[in-house]
Parts: C-alpha cells; structure tokens; sequence
C-alpha cells in the first residue's frame, strides 16, 4: 500500500535552490576556489597565459553558441531599437547570457510520480479500456434487466432460477424504481421507458392499495429512486448529467413520491416520540411499532436525505421537519465516545441494550450524520452539530473498534456486543465496508485528496480517517481475494489474539491472508451486495488510485463468472468458499440499484455524477446537493 501524502502540500515544497544547474562559468569559478589549481598555474608565466587563453575561449563558445540558438532555433529578428536605454541590436544575446537560471518546479510525492508514469502510457489505450469494462458492467445491466423484466415485471425481485417473481418489500414494484435511475445513468433507453411507463400506469393506484411497508427499506428504495429519477429526468434542473428525454415527465416520478410520503409521514406522527413506528400500512394511513416494539438506530436515522430534497422540490417542509427531529432529539441522548446501540425506542425515545456496531442495525446511522450535513451544510448553518457527532463517532471508531488482524494485519472494524466496557468481538459484516467511502467522502468532502491538500483543506483528523479509509478498502478487497469464488461472505471474522478457528479459510489457498480471515459456514452466502464496490468508486474519485478501479474490475470479473443466469438475471449464492458456489436463486433490487451502478461509475468519467455536486442515499440514489441555492 503507498505511503499517504503528508499533512500539507507546504511540506512538499522542497528548497530547490540545491538543484538549480549552474552555468559553466560558475562551475569554473568554483573549481578554482576549491582545488589547488589556480595557485598552481599562476607559478609559471606560462600557465598565467594559457590561463587567460582558456578563458578567452570559453567565453568565445559561450558567446557564439548563444548566438546561434538564437537566430537558428527561434527565428527572431531584432529591430534594432534600443530597449530602455540600455541595449541595441544584438544586446539580447548578453542578457540571455548574464540571466539567472530559473528555479527547478517542487518535486513530486512518490505517489505522484508513480501516477504520472503510469498516465504516460497512450491516452487512447487506457482509456478505451475503461471505456470497454463499463460497457461491460452496462451490458450486464441490460441482462439482469431482461431477466425481471420478462419473468418478475411488476413484483419487488426476480428469483432467475425459478424463473419467476417475488414480493418481499410490500409489492411497490420495488426492482422497478431502484433500477431506474441506473438506468438513465448508462443511457439504456429502452429500461428508462419500460421501467417509466409501469411507474406512470401501475405505482400510484399501488401505492394507495397496499398494506404494511417498512419506513426504512421504503424511503432508500422506492421514495430516493422517484425523487432521484425526478431530478435526473430534468425536474429541479439535472447537473451532473443530460436530462433524460424518453419515459414520462418528470412530474410523474414527483407525484408518486408525494403520494408515498404523505403516507410515510405517519410513522413519524403515530410516535409519541421523534423516533418514529417502523412498519406503515398504506392503504389506511397508518404506523404501528415492530412486533418487539423497537426500531433500529439506523432505520429512523436514514431518511432524512430523501425527505429533505422532497420538502426543498415541493416547498412544503413538513418532510424535512418530521425526518429531522429525530436526528435532533439523537442529539441529546448518552453515547460512548459518539456510538451508539443498534436499538431505540419509539415509546421512550431512548437506546436500549448496550450492542455496538456498524455493521447490520448501525451502519447508516453514521453515514447519514455526515451525508445530511453534505446536503444541507451551504443552505443551514445550524447542522453543524451533525458533523460534530459524526466526527466524534469516527474518533470513537478509532479508538474502541479499530484492530489489526494476525498474522498479516489486516485492519478492520469489530463489535462490542456488550458496549465499551464488554468483551470486544473480530466480527465484521460486509456491510461495514460502507465505512471507507464514508470516510473518504468526510475528509476531502467529495474533491479530490490532491485538490484538498493543495488548498490546505485536510485537519489531522482528516488524513488520519482517509488513511483508515484506505486501510479497510485493502481489507474488504481481501474479503473477496481469499475466497474460493472471488466473493465476498456476509460476514467474516478475523484471527487475533484471542481468537482463532483453524479450518474455516476461505478457500483459496494462495491469498496472502488465508490465515486472517475467518469464514463460519452461516455466513459464507453473497447477497450481490455494493458496499464494496461503494467504497472503491468513492475513493477512486477522491484518491484517483488506479488500484481501486483493478479491485473493481476483479470483483465484477467474479460476478459474472459465478452470479450470472443464462436465461437473465444474477443469483445470491450459498457459499462462496466452494466451487462451483451452490445458488440460491434470488436477485437483490440493490443489484440493479447499486452495484452496477457504482461499478459503471467506477470505470467512468469522475465528471459524471461528480461527488461535490450529489450525495448518494443509502441506496446509491443521487441526490444533488442544495439544489435550491446552486442555481441549477
């Protein structure tokens, strides 16, 4: 892994005076001052006269070769006029003479020389082979596509196997609406209009029809993919990307997300609290609680993105309000050094348990403390206490949940299932390799490291969480590399002192951290999850390190080897540890939602979707930033 970049670009503003090349005279002159040569000609009269003829004719040379280059190389003419009084036709030649040599440029980083080189290869081949990988990872979009398109069309996913469809996010057509802004992404035209024409026809009398939803997997999937197709397709002007001219007008994707949330609203009024009911009934505008009573902490903290924008395109703030209170009363509850419990209560408004982590029921807690803060920070002073916590968390993260594997250190985020004062465990969900983007976004806030440290933008803080970022992308990569199929589980744990389990590797004996990850057999399954691929992209764009869009290219090479269904469509798979992997017939909505997309963003243009201008919801749905205040 490179060295990160010092603190500063000032520290690498080296005293190039030590470099500057001396002219001949002033390399003769020295000599004479540091040698016994001088003494020793001025002896004898004839080395004072070969003395002088030396100098005589160096200066000759000098003169005449100054000369040439003048009238050979560039052609110029002299006028003749005198110049300031000082010199007339010809002068020229002793002023280039009598010039200060200029001073040599700063001195590259090593990281920036090794990308220089290796952006000298021919333009055209380097980039026609992106260009080639995305047209890949489009094409495997139009294959997962055809497949719930002419087996599942209508239901929230497709099972390829079984060649049919299935509804387990409450029959909104949930595949339908997170594809559909990947779609206008990659130009497929024809999914734009198939997937709008349904939305305009069948969506709204759904929605008006439909029993319990859950306010979480609702608002990411169904509520951020309308509103990010609304933006896309022109509504509230489209940045980052041509409005697209094929399906419905932007004001169907409007009023279909208006009529979802003015029914998601009543999580939040139901609650005697501000931390709103879990589950919703749509067709009688109801909320009630989770069988147990409980929410999780990330489900009521992450939907404030989409609700914000939906408040700032309507005009009508009784969205961003009720999603804010809950960010607002978290503000004020105990937490260990920023943490927080997996679980709160919508009766009492407080945590319950002790159980602390990122990975499932905690993850985008923290990831929407710092991304709602994006999205607000120009338009709303008064946020800055979301980006407080979230950087108090980060430094609890550091602190309590930060370790290095054996033998080989790998570094990764564990779990403290009994809070900071219990036994600490080297579990890490695949979800948690969220963090790293997350992370790379909080430091330069979307521009690129070298932008940020050129213009002295990164605090200690910063680059200390950007080389964390860095170090947990090297080890979600490794997640795949070690296993048999090139895949990552769902779960892995990592060998440390006091905990080890000989047998359950991976499965591919040549990683180089066989010994250091650790695979149970419950959680060897791969859901065709994007958090990975999440991260990669982001710090492609923020770090512009080639090796992020390889690990990216790797990972995609594993899904289509292993994932892909001839007949259309990708499948989760049992166990990735084995070969052939057994199946499990079932592709995720976020397949088509996120993963292909930040995979085709990976491999693209940095100015497509550029990460200063949107921030992505949970769900990879591109938001833009303070829409109403850019001018666009």
């Amino acid at each position: 892994m490179s060295k990160s970049l010092p603190y500063s670009i000032k520290d690498v503003h080296y005293d190039n005076a030590k470099f500057r090349p001396r002219s001949v005279s002033q390399a003769f002159n020295k000599l004479m001052l540091a040698s016994n040569f001088k003494r020793d000609c001025a002896r004898c009269s004839t080395g004072k006269f070969l003395l002088i003829l030396m100098l005589c004719g160096l200066a000759f040379l000098m003169l005449s070769h100054s000369s040439h280059a003048h009238r050979g190389s560039h052609r110029v003419t002299h006028t003749g006029e005198k110049n300031g009084g000082n010199f007339t036709k010809g002068g020229g030649r002793f002023s280039r003479f009598l010039r200060r040599p200029p001073r040599l440029p700063p001195r590259l980083s090593p990281d920036e020389i090794a990308r220089a080189n290796s952006s000298a290869r021919p333009f055209d081949e380097e980039a026609s082979k992106w260009l080639a990988r995305q047209q890949r990872v489009r094409e495997a979009f139009i294959h997962a596509w055809s497949g719930y398109s002419k087996y599942a069309m209508g239901f929230d996913e497709l099972m390829p196997l079984s060649k049919r469809g299935v509804d387990g996010l409450g029959g909104l057509g949930a595949t339908v609406v997170d594809a559909l802004d990947t779609a206008m992404i990659m130009g497929v035209d024809d999914v734009v209009s198939e997937a709008g024409s349904w939305i305009e026809t069948h969506l709204v009398e759904r929605i008006g029809k439909k029993g319990q939803v859950n306010l979480f997997e609702t608002t990411i999937r169904i509520l951020g993919g309308l509103l990010s197709a609304y933006h896309l397709s022109g509504g509230a002007g489209a940045g980052g990307i041509a409005p697209i001219h094929v399906g419905p007008k932007p004001s169907v994707y409007l009023d279909a997300a208006k009529s979802l949330a003015d029914r998601l609203l009543s999580a939040f009024t139901s609650s005697p609290t501000p931390i709103p009911f879990s589950d919703v009934v749509l067709h009688d505008n109801s909320a009630h609680p989770a069988p147990d009573g409980l929410s999780s902490t990330s489900e009521v903290s992450t939907v404030q993105l989409e609700f914000n924008f939906l408040s700032t395109v309507t005009g009508e703030p009784k969205y961003s309000v009720e999603a804010m209170k809950v960010l607002e009363h978290m503000k004020t509850l105990p937490k260990q050094e920023g943490l927080v419990p997996i679980y709160i209560s919508p009766s009492t408004g407080e945590f319950v348990g002790e159980n602390i982590r990122l990975g499932s029921r905690g993850d985008s807690y923290y990831e929407y403390l710092l991304k709602v803060w994006v999205q607000k920070r120009t338009s709303s002073s008064n946020l800055t206490y979301l980006y407080d916590m979230y950087h108090e968390a980060m430094k609890g993260v550091r602190h309590l949940l930060v370790r290095r594997s054996i033998p080989k250190g790998l570094v990764f985020v564990g779990e403290l299932p009994h809070g900071s004062n219990g036994a600490f465990s080297p579990k890490m969900d695949h979800l948690v390799c969220f963090l790293p983007g997350t992370l790379a976004l909080g430091a330069t806030k979307g521009i690129s490291k070298l932008k940020a440290m050129k213009e002295n933008l990164l605090s200690f803080d910063d680059i200390e969480n950007l080389k964390l970022a860095e170090d947990l992308a090297k080890t979600c990569y490794e997640m795949y590399s070690v296993t048999s199929a090139g895949l990552a589980p769902e779960i892995a744990y990592f060998h440390v002192e006091d905990f080890f389990e000989a047998g359950l590797d991976g499965g591919n004996k040549t990683s180089e951290y066989v010994d250091d990850i650790i695979i149970k057999p419950a959680d060897r399954h791969n859901l065709l999850r994007p958090e990975t691929v999440e991260s990669l992209f982001v710090l492609y764009r923020i770090t512009e390190d080639p090796k992020y869009r390889e690990w990216g290219w790797q990972i995609f090479e594993a899904f289509e080897k292993y994932t892909k269904v001839d007949s259309g469509g990708y499948t989760s798979l049992d166990d990735v540890t084995s070969l052939p992997p057994r199946k499990r017939d079932k592709m995720e909505t976020f397949f088509l939602g996120e993963t292909l997309k930040y995979l085709y963003l990976l491999f693209g243009d940095s100015t497509l979707i550029p990460l200063d201008k949107f921030v992505f919801n949970t769900e990879a749905h591109p938001l833009p930033i303070d829409v109403s205040l850019r001018g666009e």
